[in-house]
């Protein structure tokens, strides 16, 4: 996870709202892609979050019919502290 891919994958709103969402969450519980409800088409979808994982910021795990997808928020804290806080207020217009 380097400092450019993180910024390049979050250069997309409808990606930093992922990561938003998923910051937002109490708890590190694994979505599908579909929860989202991106209004984009299903080929855009699954290029947001094949970015998204290649960047480094989520786990994504393959079920055959449907994709899981897990903030990977200890690394992010680790290696970025305070990313995600500014992602949830942006999300939330603070």
């Amino acid at each position: 996870m380097t400092l450019g891919t993180v910024l390049a994958a979050l250069a997309d709103p409808h990606r930093r709202r992922v990561v938003a969402e998923l910051a937002e969450a109490e708890e590190d519980v694994e979505h599908t892609c579909s929860s989202f409800a991106l209004k984009v088409t299903k080929s855009t979808a699954t290029h947001h979050f094949r970015v998204l994982g290649e960047s480094g910021l989520i786990q994504l795990t393959d079920y055959g019919n449907r994709k899981g997808v897990l903030l990977r928020r200890v690394e992010i804290d680790r290696q970025f502290p305070g990313l995600l806080a500014l992602l949830v207020a942006e999300r939330n217009g603070l």
